[in-house]
């Protein structure tokens, strides 16, 4: 094999990612998913930090759409664990709320607010006191809101 030449894919790494050897080195695959920029770490990236180097300030904002070279991608523990050099200010962004999926509290209000919608009506009980109204006469079906009303 000559200088440059690349050969099939090898597996080099216990994880199952692929390399491409060469006679110089590994060019390693690149992961669909975006993993955490701080060594050894194989979390997901969730956030994206980045300096201002003009304002001494450090950048910690939701994942960007897109790998920038000088940009880190952080998983959500070395997001919140990030601090910055003496004299600088991180600066957190929240993430934008309707790009948020629904949180476990949501999803349990909406299947509550389901089930109490399909429950059916339980109709009102009258106390033994209460008289029924002269001409009403007396209710022998019911279908939503309409009643049939009988005269004895």
């Amino acid at each position: 094999m000559g200088a440059g030449v690349l050969t099939a894919p090898t597996l080099v790494d216990p994880r199952g990612s692929t390399a491409f050897r060469d006679a110089g080195g590994t060019v390693g695959a690149v992961s669909p998913a975006r993993r955490c920029s701080r060594t050894a770490c194989d979390r997901p990236a969730v956030t994206t930090l980045t300096y201002v180097y003009a304002d001494q300030t450090a950048v910690v904002g939701p994942l960007a759409t897109y790998a920038e070279p000088h940009s880190y991608d952080l998983c959500d523990r070395h997001g919140e664990r990030l601090s910055a050099p003496r004299g600088w200010e991180v600066l957190r962004l929240a993430p934008d709320p309707s790009t948020l999926p629904p949180s476990q509290d949501d999803l349990l209000a909406l299947a509550d607010a389901v089930r109490e919608a399909g429950r059916p009506l339980v109709e009102a009980t009258r106390s033994p006191g209460d008289t029924v109204p002269t001409g009403a006469g007396r209710e022998t079906a019911r279908r939503g809101h309409l009643r049939v009303l009988t005269s004895d």
